[in-house]
């Protein structure tokens, strides 16, 4: 009954606003508020989007992992799967750039895809397909645009499930589950509840229009394409990119992450399957400072879509800021971007001292760190010092660094880092620990490339409050602990808040209601995500939107409305249906 009255409110709104609009010169805003009205009841009885089940893969699921085994010989039994770039639909797999090797960062003899590289030559005609699809597409029905991504979420959750979590778990070096949460479950929640959030935008109207006039507003896609530049650790941040500023009509040019060409690929061709048109979304890995400039350079260049590091984002910022003042641009770019953390848990004296612990080990070490929420310092009262690194050590002296797509380490809660580059930085980190008299490693500190990229999670204690190593992000499995005086529970709170530059995530660990209280206040600027007895990571779609301010990005908020309003451009349009017979106003007459 619920639903049927769903639909024929729904039947109603269509109709009323389909309808002449004649009856506004009677009695406007009688007919303004009804419809109105109607808008706001159709969307309280309309089902309700929910988040995508996580598949726990414990050991009962033996289907689920029978299913998984399979997609994972898909990607090692057949050699290098051959990813090309996408222009306008079309497949190139040869260019002069060549191809670069994307390898398993868990095997790293294990070459996984050979990927095309746009040169110069692809590059402009991926820009030049975006521009001539633009048009047509966002001229195509809101329904239409929705479908797809509709269709793509069931695909990605039922049809290619499992060849999503074996791409991820090979290509990222993620466990199962949590590449489930990301490639799956979080990838499909920002499509679905993308939708939503785009519904209730457009039927966010003027509030009150005059007798005789119909006010309204337009949600126009951005003048131009979107440049998305996507990173390594999230599929879902990849999708999500790409798919937030497509939904509401724009085109995009797409560089992938090369070290997430094989699952980001795997999703454009889901994308594809579900009816997405040729060049709505065109793809191209490349070397990033030549795709970068070239795509920055164009005049059409409407908005950037970013997820990285803060270096990198600061310099495509100083980049477009150049081509604005030197009248390169015929609008003012959209820049949306999250970057870096230095993500904190400050422990007091009331906390429950062995759940604070053991979320700092999964805020701190679930996928090797690798998360731009992940926690990289923690602040532990003297009286709790010793208990809490026990059960820390004690938790980290199960886990082997594991091959986890492997058979062997299906199982494993940690697994390698990215690539060498980030293997070398991090080994450096722990290494340096040896020389300096205010650190101490308390737990790990060991690091093998031999045959995959492994570092043994690490917990390195300081007693330097401004020591570089609380302040400087090494998005790795590191955290560094600082044990203050439980006298100095507020006063450590200026030093979390001022020792960064970063201001992502935190959280705060106490039974006493007034020292959460004061960190909640104290730290209002420290964290765009901010945790009450809970780890600093995990974000899930339409619960905890998600972003930073400060050098951590513009905190547009994935995962909840905010940020989709970034890709649009809002036209009001005032329509008056009474006719003037005078130009003079009652006051110009005597």
């Amino acid at each position: 009954m619920l639903r049927s009255t769903s639909k024929q409110v729904s039947r109603t709104l269509r109709a009323s606003l389909k309808a002449p609009r004649a009856s506004l010169t009677v009695a406007p805003r009688v007919t303004f508020r009804l419809t109105r009205g109607l808008a706001q009841l159709s969307r309280q009885l309309a089902p309700p989007v929910v988040n995508e089940p996580v598949k726990a893969f414990d050991k009962t699921h033996t289907k689920d992992w029978d299913l998984l085994r399979a997609s994972l010989t898909k990607f090692t039994d057949h050699g290098p799967l051959q990813i090309p770039i996408v222009i306008n639909g079309e497949k190139i797999y040869k260019t002069a750039a060549g191809t670069r090797t994307q390898v398993n960062p868990a095997k790293h003899a294990q070459v996984l895809a050979e990927v095309t590289q746009a040169g110069e030559k692809e590059i402009n005609a991926a820009i030049a397909a975006s521009k001539a699809a633009k048009q047509k597409w966002a001229n195509t029905p809101w329904a239409d645009r929705a479908a797809i991504f509709l269709k793509a979420s069931d695909l990605i959750s039922t049809k290619y499930r499992y060849d999503m979590l074996a791409a991820t778990m090979l290509g990222q070096g993620k466990n199962v589950f949590q590449a489930e949460i990301d490639s799956v479950a979080e990838l499909v929640d920002f499509f679905r509840f993308n939708i939503r959030y785009a519904e209730e935008m457009y039927a966010s109207q003027p509030v009150a229009s005059a007798p005789g006039v119909w006010n309204r507003a337009e949600y126009r896609p951005l003048e131009g394409f979107v440049y998305a530049v996507t990173p390594f650790n999230f599929t879902a941040i990849a999708g999500n990119l790409i798919g937030a500023p497509a939904l509401m009509g724009n085109t995009v040019v797409w560089k992938p992450s090369a070290t997430a060409a094989l699952s980001n690929y795997l999703l454009l061709t889901i994308l594809e399957e579900a009816g997405l048109p040729a060049g709505v979304v065109n793809f191209i890995p490349g070397e990033p400072n030549q795709v970068t400039d070239l795509v920055l350079l164009d005049p059409e260049f409407a908005a950037l879509h970013f997820t990285g590091s803060t270096g990198v984002f600061k310099s495509l910022f100083s980049k477009i800021n150049h081509n604005l003042v030197n009248d390169k641009y015929r609008d003012f770019p959209r820049i949306v971007g999250e970057t870096g953390g230095k993500n904190f848990h400050l422990i007091h004296e009331s906390a429950n001292v062995t759940h604070a612990a053991l979320s700092s080990v999964r805020g701190g070490f679930e996928f090797q760190g690798q998360k731009c929420s992940a926690l990289s310092r923690c602040y532990v009262p003297e009286t709790l010092a010793e208990e809490f690194l026990a059960t820390m050590t004690a938790a980290l002296s199960t886990v082997t660094p594991s091959n986890t797509a492997a058979p062997e380490g299906l199982n494993a809660f940690s697994g390698p880092v990215i690539h060498e580059q980030s293997f070398d930085k991090l080994a450096k980190v722990i290494d340096d620990v040896a020389a300096d008299p205010e650190l101490e490693i308390v737990f790990g500190g060991k690091h093998d490339k031999s045959k995959g990229f492994y570092i043994q999670p690490t917990i390195i204690k300081t007693t330097n409050p401004d020591h570089p190593y609380l302040q400087n992000e090494f998005f790795g499995p590191i955290v560094t602990v600082y044990v203050y005086p439980n006298a100095q529970y507020e006063s450590i709170m200026a030093s979390i808040d001022e020792s960064t530059k970063y201001a992502l995530t935190g959280a705060v660990f106490a039974r006493d209601r007034v020292a959460l209280r004061q960190a909640e206040e104290k730290l209002r600027y420290s964290a765009g995500n901010f945790y009450l007895n809970d780890k600093c990571t995990g974000a899930v779609v339409g619960q905890q939107w998600f972003g930073g301010a400060r050098m951590s990005g513009t905190n547009d908020k994935a995962g909840s409305g905010n940020i989709l309003g970034r890709f649009v451009s809002v036209r009001n349009i005032k329509e008056n249906f009474y006719e003037l017979t005078d130009f003079k106003y009652e006051s110009n007459y005597k």
